[in-house]
């Protein structure tokens, strides 16, 4: 229970940190830092791109329909929402004004390396025993800009300090399919998930043990 406590008030001191950021111009437009939320303690953290406009209103990671669809497929291997620790690359709405509405938008690099450091930050005071990226903006964030989400989806990497990291198609995604290619795209998502939960039930490493130093017997009086 104390460690609990202290992750919270880390993570909330945090995210007061991100409140008050101005780094990037879109820090000035939002309505809401989009920090993360969850399990201070959680074994699976989920990263996806940036907040929506239902996040930016709200100031919660993942609230709209694939927020929604990401609950489900939680869900599905065993993880309720508060299980696990919920948050983005860049913690701010990155927006396009077309003169009619603003639009969500992919984040600059720019914003993406000015909010890395809270990501990392989140990243340590967690320690989670998975990272699960949603989308390849968020895969590329840790694996670099060659990263293929067609290609490289469901695969184990190791992201950092050494915690396994796994792509799988954004929820968002998912939803914008139809007819066939929704049924085929849901049968590799759910096995990318089964995945995830086998890797989550693996027993965690075992320490090796300390040495003892050996005595030296002849070396003792007799």
């Amino acid at each position: 229970m104390a460690e609990r406590a202290r992750r919270e008030q880390l993570l909330a001191n945090a995210a007061a940190s991100v409140e008050r950021c101005r780094k990037c111009e879109i820090g000035g437009q939002r309505r809401n830092s989009v920090y993360g939320e969850g399990d201070p303690c959680a074994r699976l953290m989920v990263v996806g791109e940036g907040p929506g406009e239902t996040e930016d209103q709200l100031g919660r990671p993942f609230v709209g329909r694939a927020g929604q669809l990401l609950d489900r497929m939680l869900l599905a291997i065993g993880f309720a929402r508060e299980d696990v620790f919920i948050c983005n690359t860049v913690k701010c709405r990155p927006t396009l004004d077309d003169g009619v509405r603003l639009r969500n938008r992919a984040p600059s690099p720019e914003e993406m390396a000015n909010c890395r450091p809270y990501l990392d930050q989140q990243i340590e005071i967690v320690r989670p025993h998975a990272i699960l990226c949603l989308g390849a903006p968020s895969a590329k964030s840790f694996l670099g800009p060659k990263f293929s989400i067609t290609k490289q989806r469901g695969l184990w990497f190791e992201g950092p300090a050494g915690i396994p990291l796994m792509a799988i198609f954004h929820p968002a995604y998912i939803l914008r399919m139809t007819g066939g290619e929704l049924d085929a795209t849901k049968r590799l998502v759910w096995n990318d998930l089964k995945a995830l939960r086998a890797k989550l039930d693996e027993p965690p490493p075992r320490l090796p043990e300390p040495e003892i130093a050996q005595p030296s017997f002849f070396d003792a009086d007799l």
